[in-house]
């Protein structure tokens, strides 16, 4: 038998293995499905910890006059409770007042109190403030609703229509 020869029992070599042609076994197929597997719950899971640290955090507006406020925007006024209704009160600054609700948490109207003076932030929809985060004179903080922008709905906010809200564009 010469050295040139194959052998009867061994394989022929179609040249170095890659990763690709390792696939083929399916053990090593399976190991390769797991770690890309294994991937994504790592990334996801230090995803879902870092967005949870970002929801939490809050970043604080430099209080402005009532009477600047606009729509769809995020604001924080600062003024004194003049009413309270349940979950809403009325805080009022010398350029004028406006409701701010605050959600469940300020069922019962024992988040402030009349004459306290308080700044709100949150954003401006509809007429009135949705709290998400009330500061006390007394250097009480009180975070009571979702920051961030309102929820996307198709159409915009012209779609964001109830009773009492904005009426559509041809409507006349």
């Amino acid at each position: 038998m010469s050295t040139s020869e194959p052998s009867a029992n061994a394989r022929p070599s179609s040249g170095p293995q890659t990763l690709f042609s390792r696939l083929r076994t399916g053990r090593t197929r399976f190991g390769f499905a797991a770690a890309i597997v294994g991937a994504f719950i790592v990334g996801g899971g230090a995803t879902a910890v870092a967005l949870q640290g970002l929801r939490s955090a809050l970043v604080m507006l430099t209080p402005s006059p009532i009477a600047s406020m606009h729509e769809w925007s995020p604001i924080a006024v600062k003024g004194q409770v003049t009413e309270i209704f349940g979950n809403k009160f009325v805080v009022q600054d010398p350029s004028g007042q406006a409701l701010v609700e605050t959600g469940r948490a300020g069922e019962g109207g024992g988040l402030v109190a009349k004459g306290e003076t308080v700044t709100v932030q949150g954003r401006f929809e509809h007429g009135f403030i949705h709290a998400a985060a009330l500061s006390h004179a007394d250097g009480r903080n009180d975070f009571v609703g979702p920051p961030g922008p309102p929820p996307l709905q198709q159409g915009g906010p012209q779609a964001l229509r109830g009773p009492g809200g904005p009426a559509p564009p041809d409507a006349r």
